[in-house]
């Protein structure tokens, strides 16, 4: 009931307003049955403009510390986020990648729509990163089709650090459904993950125009973080 209230009173008109998104190819998004919607990540609007411009509802894997905040806001905010869609997933330790194919698989197998970023965090330049292969797990184990989805615009409206977002036209593209019913049976091969992930992640690109980058974006953006604190305790020790 919440969603609704979300998606057609509260969130998704003011979106619509700000952000005038213009959307390409809705029609491969099919209106019925388990499928799983593939996008790149650039924005943390993403997480609630595509619910508003889906006719379906979509449910989204969040990270965990959305929903653990401490005292009454961060209550709030764990509320807000369940009743727009997401589902938390914990994604350290051992154990995460497990957990996560666990709750999409959970909603695949009650017939919706399952929403994933398979970059696995935000893009922190606009490029687009190498993909985690726990969606090509969830497509093979469920046997469902993967639609590809660029978002296209969220990065410059709200890049890291701004807090809101700024109105901006921004695009949606939805490619043709993919379908690995051909790798059938063989969800625990590492070799074809990898490569049924690839061809996820191609598809987007060809959607998004982006850069890409044949390697994972925490480890890229961790690296970018370590070369800049060490620059800063050089510059410290000059200025000594």
């Amino acid at each position: 009931m919440f969603y609704q209230l979300l998606k057609y009173v509260l969130l998704g008109p003011l979106l619509r307003l700000m952000f005038r998104p213009r959307v390409e190819g809705l029609e491969h998004v099919p209106e019925e049955g388990a499928a799983i919607v593939a996008g790149n990540h650039l924005s943390f609007a993403d997480h609630f403009l595509m619910p508003a411009i889906l006719r379906r509802r979509i449910t989204f894997l969040a990270k965990a510390e959305y929903f653990t905040g401490p005292g009454l806001r961060g209550r709030l905010t764990a509320a807000f986020f369940r009743s727009a869609g997401q589902i938390p997933v914990d994604r350290s330790g051992r154990e995460a990648g497990q957990a996560a194919i666990r709750e999409g698989l959970g909603v695949l197998g009650k017939g919706e729509l399952l929403g994933i970023y398979p970059e696995g965090t935000r893009s922190h330049d606009g490029r687009l990163y190498k993909g985690k292969v726990g969606v090509a797990a969830m497509a093979l184990k469920a046997g469902v089709p993967v639609i590809p989805c660029a978002m296209i615009g969220t990065f410059e409206a709200q890049p890291p650090g701004q807090k809101f977002p700024s109105p901006r036209r921004i695009r949606i593209r939805f490619g043709e459904p993919l379908d690995f019913s051909r790798h059938a049976g063989l969800a625990d091969e590492k070799a074809v993950l990898r490569a049924v992930t690839d061809e996820i992640m191609t598809a987007v690109l060809a959607l998004s125009g982006q850069e890409y980058v044949d390697r994972y974006a925490a480890e890229v953006k961790a690296e970018e973080d370590q070369r800049r604190k060490e620059s800063r305790r050089a510059g410290v020790r000059r200025g000594n």
